[in-house]
């Protein structure tokens, strides 16, 4: 465990590598799961100002879930607020391509420049995790093993990706530039410690 900016970070987001492969899971994480992607507080306005204009790229039948359901959902279990579930168990928020893979709406309209937000932090994240104890305020990011990602660690080993690298774009929107540069710092230099033959 290492602590960068007063976060705690688990050092396997350092050693494992991941890039997701689509073609082999076909999106898998957005449909398995007993609740839907965690949702930060300040989400939960986003997405009710944003509906409208994300709304065209749901399927009639996600758009009647939202309606029955609201656009989000507190869970128990996970004691925060996540996105609401088809009866089968996928996000509401989820669409399937002629291709077969899932993707998300709300990703599909900011590409498509109909809105500013990305999509969940906790789904940009992903497979990093972030829990935040309650009575410290201080947060811990782990490396969230689910087998259904296997194949996304086979292509990331043989891309030799890091899965902080992968994740860069996510955490730099999280925690801001300066917080990936101090984290890649300590990554490379905890690779040379390690691995001095593999240095140029």
């Amino acid at each position: 465990m290492i602590i960068i900016q007063g976060k705690l970070i688990e050092e396997d987001l350092l050693r494992e590598h991941f890039l997701c492969n689509l073609d082999a899971c076909k999106g898998a994480c957005c449909w398995e799961g007993e609740y839907g992607a965690p949702l930060d507080d300040a989400e939960l306005g986003i997405l009710e100002d944003i509906y409208e204009d994300i709304a065209p790229y749901l399927s009639d039948e996600n758009k009647a879930v939202l309606q029955e359901k609201g656009l989000f959902t507190y869970y128990q279990g996970m004691n925060a607020h996540g996105t609401p579930l088809q009866e089968n168990g996928a996000c509401a928020y989820l669409t399937v391509g002629k291709d077969g893979v899932a993707r998300c709406g709300i990703e599909q309209a900011w590409q498509d420049g109909a809105t500013s937000f990305r999509k969940p932090i906790s789904c940009h994240l992903y497979p990093i995790r972030i829990i935040e104890d309650r009575h410290t305020g201080i947060e811990r990011m782990h490396y969230d093993r689910w087998d259904i990602c296997s194949a996304a660690c086979t292509l990331g080993k043989k891309q030799q990706l890091p899965l902080y690298k992968f994740a860069e774009a996510a955490l730099t929107r999280k925690y801001g530039a300066d917080f990936f540069a101090e984290l890649e710092a300590y990554a490379l230099y905890k690779k040379e410690q390690d691995f001095p033959e593999q240095q140029d």
